[in-house]
């Protein structure tokens, strides 16, 4: 399958197998990771690996978006790590960890499993249940595992706006 096909087939799966996410599978995962893209190659991104119930368990103290899911990640960036733009000192952690969650959810796909990118917690309960230190910065859960038989995309998966709301060529001045 070409990248085209892949990233249109890919969407957010909600329903999962209560089956482990084999170690081969964990590892290319996390191979996209960590070859993923950062700003200036500072390579921020911090992922927790979570896979046993105790740590479940906590997920789903901070949200209610695991799904049943048997391995979650948590992609986190170190604020001492990140890249700082000097016109403005924003720093790159929330582009660079996304970039990395990307890439994983890509990668999941891929090798046949399912992923749902989750950013619906407060980061300061995430930092309490899970004793995250101050530089860690909590961007995203990444759900993951085996797309149950009756997984299916939400109909919204199927809506895209035409590109020329998206896309603009040479000007934006015409912006709305």
């Amino acid at each position: 399958m070409d990248f085209k096909e892949l990233a249109a087939k890919r969407y957010s799966v909600r329903k999962f197998l209560d089956k482990p996410v084999d170690k081969e599978k964990l590892d290319l995962i996390l191979a996209a990771a960590q070859n993923a893209p950062t700003a200036h190659n500072r390579q921020p991104q911090r992922i927790l690996v979570i896979d046993q119930a105790a740590g479940l368990a906590k997920v789903d103290i901070v949200t209610r978006c695991r799904f049943g899911a048997p391995l979650v990640f948590m992609i986190c960036y170190d604020k001492t790590e990140v890249s700082i733009r000097k016109y403005d000192q924003e720093n790159s952690g929330w582009v660079d960890a996304s970039i990395v969650t990307t890439q994983m959810m890509f990668q999941a796909e891929d090798i046949g499993l399912g992923t749902t990118w989750v950013m619906h917690f407060d980061p300061a309960k995430v930092r309490e249940q899970f004793q995250l230190p101050e530089q860690l910065f909590p961007v995203a859960f990444l759900p993951t595992g085996y797309p149950a038989a009756d997984a299916a995309p939400s109909e919204l998966h199927f809506q895209r706006h035409p590109l020329d709301k998206l896309v603009y060529y040479g000007s934006i001045a015409q912006y709305p």
